[in-house]
């Protein structure tokens, strides 16, 4: 593997646990991890000026639905609550097969990569016309991007009450089965792993009791991580109360969905006595607020639970209820709307870039990851703040309020994915007019 050494970079914000922020520092990336950081350091590798780059953790994106990026800015779900927007898209990605699920997950996540995130996850939970939670794993490896895939499913469809088309659900048995099929061919559970595979059932409204109990077994039994959607908005909780009797944080505590391997999506409508069940378990939360704003599901109670202690990361949601893969936007966004509701002191720019990195790696149990420090996995962003976008700014590194919000380089288990501003693994160029060909081939 080459060999990398970051020079003289202007700002190392290393998150580790002392926070610490260094200057003028070198930076050497050998074996997949780093090997080294100071000054004057030597090697026999590839330098990268850094001299006018603010270097970061990659960032860590905890909840995304890849395959939505080939729907973007739907007519008729473009102003409608979650669950008119999912009942106007399901018709549409039924129509999906394993060439527009591995084209949308390879555009969704060079999105990602050119935006500074080295490690996404997706939840994808339904799988038509021939369609396997591999298409978007491939997709993932020729990228070169760190991926933690979770086998999702839909089982209950209208004619029993749930809410999506019938044509788009599975057998409970065969979900179980194709879950173990995964686990058992992708997930790796060393340090360095490049992909992890979860099990996660969509959500309370499309799959029954008794799948998500078997499922919360299941990823136990194997070993690996849990994810669902949970408290989006008031919807939800009107569906949960009417259909369980309880709050969604209670039905998950029922079934065994608590706990540190477990982190669920968005937690918009948490209430006090659920943040403080999520803290206790150490269940982790994928914060999406810019898709929360578009669905209109409302401002989610971040900052009580970082206060309560509840493990929290950033995620980007589908392109279909977000229009766009970028992480460091939704950590402007995350800062933003905490301040909204609760005071321009609620959140630094400093506290949402590490709950964009280190809060991310930690949510999807990736302690390998997330920080600046010698023996973690190489997995870097450099931002170059000497650009229009940071023009004027005192402090570079407060790159949540100055930006760039573009990275410059961009290194995964020390091999570069992004090169001055381009993704260097792949023909993206191709890939874009792939994308748009079968995006107007499902207008039609």
């Amino acid at each position: 593997m080459k060999e990398f050494l970051i020079r003289n970079a202007l700002t190392v914000l290393t998150m580790d646990d002392l926070g610490r922020e260094l200057t003028k520092t070198d930076i050497r990336l050998k074996g997949g991890v780093i090997a080294e950081i100071g000054q004057n350091l030597h090697s026999t590798g590839e330098v990268i000026d850094a001299s006018h780059c603010v270097v970061t953790p990659g960032l860590v994106n905890t909840h995304h639905h890849l395959y939505q990026t080939l729907t973007r800015a739907v007519p008729g779900g473009q102003d409608a609550l979650l669950f008119g927007w999912l009942q106007t898209l399901y018709p549409i990605w039924s129509r999906f097969g394993p060439e527009e699920m591995f084209i949308s997950a390879q555009i969704g996540l060079a999105e990602l990569a050119l935006s500074g995130c080295t490690l996404s996850s997706d939840h994808l939970y339904l799988y038509p016309n021939g369609s396997r939670l591999e298409d978007t794993i491939h997709a993932a490896t020729e990228l070169g991007i760190r991926f933690h895939p979770t086998r999702g499913a839909m089982s209950i469809g209208e004619s029993a009450g749930g809410l999506p088309p019938d044509s788009l659900v599975e057998d409970e048995g065969s979900i179980l089965e194709d879950c173990i099929r995964v686990i058992d061919s992708f997930h790796d559970s060393s340090d360095g792993a490049m992909v992890r595979v979860g099990v996660a059932p969509c959500s309370p409204f499309s799959v029954s009791r008794e799948l998500m109990r078997d499922a919360a077994l299941l990823a136990r039994d194997k070993g690996v991580m849990m994810h669902t959607h949970l408290a989006e908005n008031e919807e939800d909780i009107a569906y949960s109360e009417a259909q369980f009797g309880c709050r969604p944080g209670q039905y998950a505590e029922d079934l065994g969905w608590t706990g540190s391997d477990v982190w669920h999506a968005h937690c918009v409508r948490l209430d006090g006595q659920e943040i403080d069940l999520f803290a206790k378990s150490k269940t982790g939360v994928a914060h999406c607020p810019c898709s929360n704003c578009r669905l209109g599901s409302g401002i989610a109670p971040v900052r009580a639970m970082r206060d309560a202690g509840v493990p929290v990361g950033l995620g980007v949601d589908g392109s279909a209820s977000n229009d766009s893969s970028n992480l460091m936007l939704e950590a402007r966004q995350t800062m933003l709307l905490q301040r909204v509701s609760q005071g321009a002191d609620a959140m630094s720019a400093r506290e949402a870039l590490r709950i964009a990195t280190r809060g991310g790696a930690e949510v999807l149990g990736r302690f390998d990851c997330g920080q600046v420090a010698v023996g973690k996995r190489a997995d870097l962003a450099l931002w170059n703040v000497s650009g229009i976008e940071s023009a004027g700014s005192w402090d570079p590194a407060a790159l949540v309020l100055a930006g760039p919000t573009r990275a410059q380089h961009l290194f995964v288990e020390g091999r570069q994915v992004v090169r001055d501003g381009h993704v260097v693994t792949i023909d993206l160029e191709k890939a874009i007019v792939k994308q748009n060909r079968l995006a107007q081939g499902l207008s039609q």
